[in-house]
């Protein structure tokens, strides 16, 4: 080949790079905003907290109470993040952020929460643009201030005006970020021969994977819970509905963030016979191991399970949620907590579950427990709550990790099914 044509060659080579490059920036770029990392940086008079994140975005930022967070509100984005982000983060001393976490919240929205140990004022919240071969930093300054300063800017907090940079949109307010309404499709109604196929004869069953989203739940370092329960779930749902005695639902499909109230509201809405909730624990002695199931009661059946409860119960807390407002569901589970009968058929489908759960797997001594669980107070839904096992302990990991150990448990939670609707 002569030197001009080399020449030639060469020209279309970069040519076609050059447009192999512009197509993978416009294929990432119509992926969505992806955030890279996450660090905090300590100075003198403020603490800093930067998201780097690949595009330009809108997001918001606000402030809650008892405990005290710092919540921002971003777009749907994809995590893509070192691994041990948040441990590897927290290291590094600082002032003011004893912890964080960060995922899908719903549809059109995704979440960061900072939780401080005391009252903090943002002093300010900015986007920067690419520089120096770094992408865009989504940077939030904050500073301490006193818990009366803080409760009048909680209040006032539509006042504040955060500057930034030209062009780059910044709303600091403490709603959450707007989502565009998605159009629903109109559900077609059932004929009545569905209707009394589907509803009279077959009990509705709704399993729920516990966590999600931008709360993970327990973890062993390696496994977060919220992925364990949605897996054991869905392999749960498959066998029941194997069976073809039941409708089975799930409160979620993937992994997104839902408060506890609306898991309760969901199998309502699903005209729900039975409420099973997923967990999977992970304590200090890493010795201990086992299934338990939990059914509710006031009065806790040990400390160990009191302190579940707790943890549990501050699901939405861990979500950033804003807990002020009590819906009417709430209201009418705390007033119909009394309905005894709903509470006794709980315990006896929990006692028959713990009988079939022995023959297959390890359970603690005193299986059966009692603890104020939010997410089992409905007042006309038998519920339950089953962890599954320690994360904690390795040879349970191993075995929730396991899919066959998975198909064990689905099988003996559809036998005391069986046995609860049927005998």
């Amino acid at each position: 080949m002569s030197y001009k044509g080399k020449g030639w060659f060469l020209l279309i080579k970069l040519a076609l790079a050059g447009i192999v490059l512009l197509l993978s920036v416009e294929i990432a770029n119509a992926a969505g905003p992806v955030v890279e990392n996450i660090r905090i940086g300590t100075h003198v008079n403020k603490t800093r907290f930067v998201i780097d994140i690949s595009n330009n975005i809108e997001f918001r930022i606000f402030t809650l109470s008892d405990p005290y967070r710092v919540v921002i509100d971003l777009p749907e984005i994809r995590w893509r993040l070192p691994d041990n982000v948040v441990q590897r983060t927290l290291k590094r001393k600082n002032n003011l952020i004893s912890n964080f976490r960060y995922g899908y919240f719903r549809s059109g929205l995704s979440r960061v929460v900072i939780d401080t140990d005391k009252p903090v004022k943002i002093k300010s919240a900015f986007l920067m643009p690419p520089s120096g071969g770094k992408s865009y930093r989504l940077v939030v300054d904050l500073v301490r201030t006193s818990r009366k300063q803080f409760l009048v800017t909680l209040k006032n907090s539509k006042k504040i005006i955060v500057k930034s940079i030209p062009g780059l949109i910044v709303k600091l307010n403490n709603k959450p970020l707007a989502t565009a309404s998605k159009s629903r499709k109109k559900k077609t109604p059932p004929s009545s021969a569905d209707s009394k196929k589907s509803e009279i004869i077959k009990p509705v069953i709704v399993i729920d994977p516990g966590h999600g989203g931008i709360d993970p739940g327990s973890t062993s370092g390696r496994v977060f819970e919220k992925h364990i329960t949605l897996s054991a779930a869905k392999v749960i749902q498959n066998h029941l509905q194997k069976l073809g005695r039941y409708r089975v639902f799930l409160t979620r499909t993937n992994d997104k963030f839902i408060r506890l109230r609306k898991r309760i509201a969901i199998a309502k809405d699903r005209g729900a016979s039975l409420f099973i909730s997923l967990h999977a624990d992970a304590i200090r002695n890493r010795r201990v191991r086992g299934l338990s199931v939990y059914t509710l009661s006031e009065k806790a059946s040990d400390k160990e399970a009191a302190d579940l409860a707790r943890k549990e119960n501050k699901a939405d807390i861990i979500a950033g949620a804003n807990l002020s407002d009590n819906s009417p569901v709430v209201s009418d589970i705390l007033i119909s907590l009394a309905q005894r009968d709903t509470m006794n058929s709980s315990s006896i489908f929990a006692a028959a579950l713990v009988k079939q759960m022995r023959k297959v797997t390890k359970t603690l001594s005193n299986a059966h427990r009692f603890a104020g669980f939010a997410v089992l107070k409905s007042p006309d839904i038998p519920s339950i709550l089953i962890e599954m096992g320690f994360l904690s302990n390795r040879a349970d990991e191993k075995a929730l990790l396991n899919p066959r150990y998975r198909e064990l448990l689905a099988q003996s939670i559809g036998r005391a099914v069986d046995d609860y609707f049927y005998k």
